[in-house]
C-alpha cells in the first residue's frame, strides 16, 4: 500500500518559521486555550520564540539597564550637540592639564582640549566602528557558515580549513602588521580589518546552528514535500538558526569597540584628527600622574560601553536559549 502524505490540516506552522508534522487534533489545539471536554474555550495563539524572548527581556533588569546605556550612547553619537556645545578640536595650550572648572567638568588634556567634549564625540567613532564591523562580520560569517552547514561536502571542508587559518592569526599582531601601512584617517580600514579577522567565529556558530536545524523533523517534512533548497534554507532553517548568531554578534560588538581602542592606543588604528577614546587614552598616558582625569574619563566611557554590550548579549542569550527557561 503506498504511503500517504499528511493532509494540509496536519501541518501546523511554528512561530520560528518552520513546519512540523502534527496530528489534526494537535494542530487544532494550538489555536485554542485549554477548555472543557468538548474543546471549547477562549481562542489564543501560540507565542513564537521571539515573542517569548521579548516577553522575558522586558522583565530583565540587566537588559533594561544595558539598553538604556546603549540608547544614550546612540543618541549622543547621532546628536552630540545635544549635551555639549564645544568642538573636540578647539584646543588652547594655556589650559593644558587643567582640572575641572565651570563649563569644563572633566578638565583639559595635555593639548588643552576639553576632555568632556572629546569624550562625548568619541562615542560616535566607537559606536560607528562597532556597529559597522558587527554587521559586516555577522553577514559574511552567516552566509559562508550557513551555506557550508547546509550543503556540506567540499565547500564545508574548504571553509573549515580557511577558518583554521584565520583563527591562527593573532588579532592585535595582525592589526599591527596590516594597519601599519594604512595612511587613511577614516574608520573604514579599521572596520575592514575587523571584518577580515572576525568572520570565522560567526561562521562556525552559523555552521553548527544550521547543521542542527536541518536535522529537525519539520525540515525533513518540507524536503519530502518537495521544497527547494533555497526555500528550506530561507524559510525553515534560517529563522531557527539565527538566534545563536544574534547572541554572539551582540557580545562581539563590545569586543570590536574595545579592539578599536586598543589599536588606536598602539598607534595603528584611528589617527588624529579623528576623535577616539583610544587616541585620548594614548595621548593622556604619559602624564597620568599630573592629569589623571584626562585618561580616566575616556577610559571609563570605554569600559561602560563595552560592559553594556556584554550585558545586553548575556540578556539576549538567556532569553533565546530554551534550555534556560
Amino acid at each position: 500500500m503506498p504511503e500517504q502524505l499528511p493532509d494540509d490540516g496536519a501541518i501546523a506552522s511554528t512561530g520560528a518559521g518552520g513546519a512540523m508534522d502534527l496530528a489534526t487534533a494537535e494542530g487544532a489545539s494550538l489555536e485554542r486555550a485549554p477548555g472543557g471536554p468538548d474543546g471549547t474555550g477562549p481562542e489564543h495563539k501560540a507565542r513564537s520564540l521571539w515573542s517569548d524572548a521579548w516577553h522575558d527581556l522586558r522583565r530583565n533588569p540587566v537588559f533594561l539597564l544595558s539598553g538604556l546605556v546603549i540608547l544614550f550612547l546612540v543618541l549622543i553619537s547621532l546628536w552630540p550637540g545635544a549635551i555639549t556645545t564645544g568642538s573636540p578640536l578647539d584646543c588652547n595650550l594655556a589650559d593644558a592639564q587643567k582640572g575641572s572648572e565651570p563649563g569644563h567638568p572633566f578638565g583639559f588634556n595635555g593639548q588643552g582640549c576639553d576632555v568632556y567634549t572629546r569624550t562625548v564625540y568619541g562615542a560616535r567613532t566607537s559606536v560607528t566602528v562597532g556597529v559597522c564591523a558587527t554587521l559586516g562580520v555577522a553577514f559574511l560569517g552567516s552566509v559562508l557558515g550557513g551555506l557550508a552547514g547546509f550543503f556540506g561536502g567540499t565547500w564545508d571542508a574548504l571553509l573549515s580549513r580557511l577558518t583554521d587559518v584565520f583563527f591562527a592569526i593573532p588579532v592585535v599582531l595582525g592589526g599591527l602588521v596590516l594597519l601599519s601601512v594604512v595612511t587613511s584617517n577614516t574608520v573604514w580600514p579599521v572596520i575592514g580589518f575587523m571584518i577580515l579577522l572576525g568572520w570565522p567565529q560567526i561562521s562556525r556558530i552559523a555552521r553548527g546552528s544550521v547543521i542542527t536545524a536541518k536535522q529537525n523533523d519539520y525540515v525533513q517534512a518540507a524536503r519530502a514535500l518537495g521544497a527547494s533548497s533555497s526555500r528550506m534554507l530561507l524559510r525553515h532553517i534560517t529563522p531557527n538558526a539565527v538566534a545563536p548568531v544574534i547572541v554572539v554578534a551582540t557580545i562581539a560588538l563590545g569586543t570590536f569597540i574595545s579592539l578599536e581602542a586598543t589599536l588606536s592606543y598602539l598607534g595603528v588604528g584611528l589617527k588624529p584628527p579623528t576623535v577616539s577614546w583610544g587616541i585620548d587614552i594614548s595621548s593622556a598616558s604619559p602624564y597620568i600622574r599630573n592629569a589623571p582625569h584626562a585618561l580616566l574619563w575616556p577610559a571609563g566611557a570605554l569600559a561602560v560601553t563595552v560592559l553594556a554590550f556584554i550585558m545586553l548579549g548575556d540578556a539576549v542569550r538567556d532569553a533565546l536559549d530554551p534550555k534556560l527557561r
